[in-house]
């Protein structure tokens, strides 16, 4: 019962990025490029490799190519082929960066409640802590003081 608990509460997490993840317009930009990069990408290699056999051959070449994943099932064999390919690494690595880069900001942007959180909770405890110190180091001060009286007391009796 516990585990079927948890997988809701973990749906509901993964709906609410998902809706963040539709309200961010540059995300959005950012993966229609990435598709629309490596489709067109795709097609090229399709017309410019004979290695390269149909445009579905050629897009899934262009998409493994820019994720770095490298199964080697489709590799250009021409010139104009592997320098196109060699440029999808380049465009895949600054591309699929700016991907993760987003997908960070928009989960550290996100709003702390999602995550069980209460934002008036964590100032709470930042202000008692805070307090707790300050209470703390007042009464170190007040030990000190006590402490050094009862050393001056104990010297005016030696003293006698």
């Amino acid at each position: 019962m516990k585990f079927l608990v948890i997988v809701k509460e973990a749906l509901h997490l993964f709906k609410n990025i998902l809706t963040d993840l539709k309200a961010k317009q540059s995300f959005v930009y950012l993966f229609t490029l990435v598709f629309i990069v490596a489709v067109s990408s795709g097609f090229v290699l399709y017309l410019i490799d004979p290695a390269v056999h149909t445009p579905f051959d050629g897009i899934w070449s262009a998409w493994v190519t820019m994720t770095h994943v490298g199964f080697g099932d489709v590799v250009p064999t021409s010139f104009f082929g592997r320098l196109l390919s060699a440029s999808l690494i380049l465009f895949g690595l600054i591309l699929f960066s700016l991907f993760t880069a987003t997908f960070s900001v928009i989960l550290m942007n996100k709003d702390m409640s999602t995550w069980g959180i209460e934002m008036r909770q964590i100032g709470e405890e930042t202000t008692r802590i805070e307090t707790d110190e300050v209470q703390i180091l007042r009464e170190l001060v007040r030990l000190h003081d006590r402490m050094t009286a009862l050393e001056q007391q104990l010297l005016a009796k030696k003293t006698k």
